[in-house]
């Protein structure tokens, strides 16, 4: 056996160690499938301008990414981006969702919609903080 720290590896190694441990959680799971959903925003030239990226399992929504391109921010792009993939959630049965945000992204707009810290990991990198938020749909 050869264990080899890799300082630069290769993106194939990183995609095959998480194809494996995807592998092995799917079959312990309770349940069966994950399925991905995304709610894009594109402007009269169709250029991508905001959007958001989740997925659904069992009883909950991950929101993985909400992003709005600077010059729409504060017109209540993101509200409505937010309102419709937690809606797309809920018709696929979800109660429950969640993500993560750090300190100088959007906890407050989460907020301002329902969602609630649970847990806050403080010195994340080194002096900010990493808030994981839930909200009952």
């Amino acid at each position: 056996m050869d264990i080899e720290v890799l300082e630069q590896p290769d993106q194939s190694l990183i995609d095959f160690l998480s194809h494996k441990i995807r592998e092995f959680n799917w079959e312990n799971w309770e349940v069966s499938e994950r399925l991905p959903l995304a709610v894009q925003v594109k402007d009269d030239d169709g250029n991508l301008i905001a959007g958001a990226g989740a997925r659904t399992f069992g009883d909950w929504l991950l929101l993985d990414t909400l992003w709005v391109s600077e010059t729409l921010r504060g017109q209540d792009v993101g509200s409505k981006i937010l309102q419709a993939v937690e809606e797309a959630g809920r018709a696929r049965g979800c109660k429950k969702c969640m993500l993560e945000t750090l300190n100088f992204q959007a906890k407050p707009f989460y907020e301002k919609f329902g969602y609630q810290v649970v847990w806050t990991q403080e010195n994340y990198p080194k002096t900010g903080c990493q808030y994981f938020m839930v909200k009952q749909l």
